[in-house]
């Protein structure tokens, strides 16, 4: 670690621009700052780690509260077979400073110790963040594995996780003697904090008007629910009693919900598209006294993901220079596909990626259900395509897991197909630098936003996509574009596969090879409506415009 000093109280460390005054504080179980710094998973941690990104860029008064994790999330490596096998390897990082704070928590019947780590904005270009965990002297081997892996499968320990993350949130505050004027929950993880403050404050209308709270949840059975009891037990409450929990946080049976009592205990909450602003207040308009939802759809930051050779292309409307610079783009990808798979990918073809978490909901493999038109596309020599997947499962997840092995296994019967493993910020960047063509599959509703197509874009590939989160706001079928229909009816997974086969067949793959302008103007038109609706500046900007102030 850093030996650099730390001075208490803490101010931050950059003069804020005048629009952007009020100070924040924002929680969140994972943030994707870094390829160097990995404490994300998926979508939730590329979505805070572009926002840090703007806070800094736009001089935002607004530091980050995460979690140190020991392993990370996992890194994806391979068994003797090729198949992916989820390990876990100690994480050092050199460039964090540690802060010297050390304070306990009541939590899982012992005294728990939690340190903070400090993250200063110039090592990556970020608001400041602190990063806590447990890890640390005087707790023993049980509690020092709560901050082992983010996303702990063990109940108790997913629970004692989003404590270190609340409570220890608000206890930092207090030892850094920083009173920020908003506390900005980022998902529901933190929401223990809400307790703490509620203890300090005595009153839940003084904990509503400094919280806000974002959710990511599109369907009710998603959002995190245990028993009161057993929440209690751990000291999830901060020794509030029951009765007052149950009050405050709208809970009428033993069951607390901790989405909604994010959103009884706060006083705006926001959706993060506007589709899921709809679902949001659709879902939970039976409960009173719940904050008013709105949206603010996510965005990803421009100036970290945009190649910028693509960038001056776009600006020139250089659509040559971009159609070169894609080539160039295609041939360093495929050196990591050469490495991974011994496959020799030819950057004349046309190349789809499907690349995001692999979860059931997201359907990673529809293009392969229908076997025989699959095949039939990959073995078209006149028209030929390469198809490439990455993605990591939950560790846990064995139907998620047997999916990416499938598919990998899958990929041995085809010279032009590839199943990467590593998907983490840097292959990210790769896989959008050097697709054609954006896959994304989600069953409709179920995806909030989606993000990864944003960044696609901005690098010149076409969303080739169902209709669901920020795409609605965005696709414009055969404008910039392919849009599947929706599916109406029973079997949606059946009519989703037959429109995905016919869009690749009868559109996709012939716009490619046989109206190679019609291609190149809907990336230019793609390219551009993408750039600034969402780069994470505006969604930035938003936060301050619609939910802080």
């Amino acid at each position: 670690m850093s030996q650099q000093t730390f001075a208490l109280p803490y101010r931050h460390p950059f003069a804020t621009d005048n629009q952007y005054k009020k100070s924040v504080a924002y929680f969140s179980m994972e943030f994707a700052v870094d390829q160097a710094l990995k404490i994300y998973s998926g979508g939730l941690g590329f979505l805070a780690g572009s926002h840090m990104r703007s806070v800094y860029a736009l001089k935002q008064n607004l530091i980050g509260i995460g979690m140190l994790w020991k392993y990370g999330y996992y890194d994806q490596g391979r068994k003797k077979d090729g198949s992916m096998e989820p390990e876990f390897t100690e994480k050092m990082y050199s460039y964090l400073v540690d802060t010297q704070i050390r304070f306990q928590i009541p939590m899982m019947g012992k005294n728990v110790w939690v340190a903070a780590y400090y993250l200063d904005p110039e090592t990556f270009g970020s608001a400041p963040l602190f990063l806590l965990t447990t890890d640390t002297d005087g707790n023993d081997e049980s509690t020092r594995a709560i901050s082992y892996s983010l996303y702990d499968s063990d109940v108790t320990y997913k629970v004692a996780q989003c404590m270190v993350l609340g409570i220890g949130g608000a206890r930092l505050l207090e030892a850094l003697q920083y009173e920020p004027e908003v506390y900005h929950l980022n998902e529901a993880h933190a929401v223990s904090a809400l307790f703490h403050l509620y203890k300090k404050y005595k009153k839940a209308a003084e904990v509503q008007k400094r919280v806000v709270f974002t959710t990511h949840t599109p369907e009710e059975a998603g959002n995190e629910k245990h028993d009161i009891h057993f929440l209690d037990q751990l000291g999830f409450f901060s020794g509030v009693d029951l009765e007052t929990v149950r009050k405050i946080s709208g809970i009428g049976d033993g069951v607390f919900n901790h989405s909604l009592a994010a959103l009884r205990l706060s006083h705006k909450a926001n959706g993060v598209s506007k589709l899921h602003g709809e679902v949001s207040r659709k879902m939970w308009k039976s409960h009173p006294k719940i904050a008013p939802i709105g949206h603010i759809t996510n965005a990803q930051n421009n100036t970290y993901w945009v190649d910028p050779v693509l960038e001056k292309a776009r600006l020139g409307k250089d659509i040559d220079a971009i159609v070169a610079r894609k080539k160039e783009l295609k041939r360093t990808l495929f050196k990591t596909v050469a490495d991974q798979s011994g496959k020799l990918f030819d950057p004349d073809v046309l190349t789809i990626v499907w690349a995001r978490r692999f979860a059931a909901y997201k359907r990673p493999d529809m293009l392969v259900w229908n076997l025989e038109r699959f095949k039939k596309i990959m073995e078209n020599t006149k028209q030929p395509v390469q198809v490439i997947w990455a993605g990591k499962p939950y560790p846990k997840d064995e139907g998620a897991i047997a999916t990416f092995n499938h598919l990998f296994y899958l990929s041995h019967l085809f010279p032009n197909m590839a199943v990467l493993t590593g998907y983490e910020l840097a292959l990210s960047k790769l896989l959008k630098d050097g697709a054609d063509v954006w896959l994304n599959t989600p069953v409709v509703t179920r995806e909030a936003s989606g993000t990864s197509g944003m960044t696609a874009a901005m690098n010149a590939a076409l969303n080739l996509s169902t209709f669901d989160g920020w795409i609605c706001e965005f696709a414009k079928d055969g404008h910039n574009a392919f849009l599947l229909p929706v599916a109406q009816g029973e079997d949606i997974n059946k009519q989703d596969c037959d429109n995905l086969m016919d869009t690749l067949e009868q559109k996709v793959i012939p716009a490619y090879y046989n109206a190679p302008k019609k291609w190149q103007k809907m990336i230019l038109n793609s390219m551009n409506e993408v750039s600034q609706p969402f780069n994470s500046d505006r969604m930035a900007r938003e936060y301050y415009e619609l939910l802080y102030n």
